[in-house]
This record gives structure tokens, sequence and C-alpha cells, in this order.
């Protein structure tokens, strides 16, 4: 009988062991929940302090960045111009697109303008590489407000000649200078 009282103790251990370390993981659990829940489901930043006014110097480009898109799609920031290129008959923008639109984002909130134009290449019918280079330029347009930029702010401009310098590729672009 000793060894009857042997074994249920050790399972009624077992078993309390169990069920501590049960209770344990489900206070962990709901401790992380309530810190998410007090913080808004953040981390908190660990950078300048929140809400302190953002430095206000313009970034000035320097170099010349290129993202290449196996389509024909690319981005390629020079001399102070966001060229987007586009694939042909596409009006998506490349993947990647992010920091160049950055660029420009930081310009307009630094009280510059952006001025939106559309170009398209020489292939194919006339009138629907217009419509296609309209269309090019109102998504950039587009993706610039959507991501924060006041529509005053993002100006499109149809150039005097919409058919792209250089090769096919390059002519199938929409350029986004910062203006004063």
């Amino acid at each position: 009988m000793a060894a009857m009282s042997d074994d249920d103790s050790q399972q009624n251990f077992i078993l309390a062991f169990v069920l501590g370390l049960i209770a344990l993981v489900i206070l962990f659990v709901i401790g992380i929940a309530l810190y998410f829940r007090a913080h808004g489901g953040v981390a908190v930043p660990t950078g300048p302090v929140a809400g302190a006014a953002p430095p206000t110097t313009l970034a000035v480009v320097t170099e010349t960045v290129t993202v290449v898109i196996p389509e024909g799609a690319s981005i390629r920031v020079a001399g102070g111009v966001v060229n987007f290129y586009f694939a042909t008959a596409s009006a998506d923008i490349a993947p990647g697109a992010a920091e160049a639109l950055a660029i420009v984002i930081k310009g307009v909130e630094n009280g510059k303008k952006a001025l939106v134009s559309g170009f398209h290449d020489t292939t194919g019918d006339p009138a629907l590489n217009e419509e296609l280079a309209q269309k090019r330029a109102q998504t950039v347009r587009d993706v610039l407000v959507g991501l924060g930029c006041p529509p005053g702010q993002v100006r499109m401009e149809k150039p005097a000649v919409t058919a792209g310098s250089g090769n096919n590729a390059e002519a199938r672009r929409v350029e986004v200078k910062l203006i004063d």
C-alpha cells in the first residue's frame, strides 16, 4: 500500500507542476496582450522623442540610384529628377519604388511641389501611347497622394513632346521634379 501512495503523490506532484506551467504560460500571454494594448499595438520608438518636430533639412540627391526590375520597369533618381520607367503596355509602378517616392514626399513636406509628367515610346498606336502616358502619370500622382502628399502640391503637366527621348525602355517613363 505504501508503494501505491508514493505513486499517487508523484502523479499529483507532476499534475500540479504541469498545471502550474500551463497557468504561467497563460499569464505570460495575457501580460503580453495587455502590454501591446496599453501601448497601441506598437513598440515604443527608440529614436528621437515622439512628437518632436522633424528636422527641416531637405534631402539632397548626390548620386544616381537605380532599381531594375526584370520586365523593364525600374526607377532612377538622378539630377534631382525621379524617373519611373514602365514595362511595355503597363502603368504599374516598379516594386521597390518606396525610396524614390520618399524623396518626393520629403521634398513636398519641405514646401516644394511635385511636377509629374508622362512620356511614352514611339512603338504602336500614337493615340493609345498618349493615353498610356497619361495613365502612368496619374498612377504616380495617385500613389503620391495616397502616401500623404496634399493633392494641391502634386501637379500634373503634359509635356510639349510626350514621345520620350532615348531608347523605347527609357522613353516609357514618368518624370517627377520638385519645384518651388
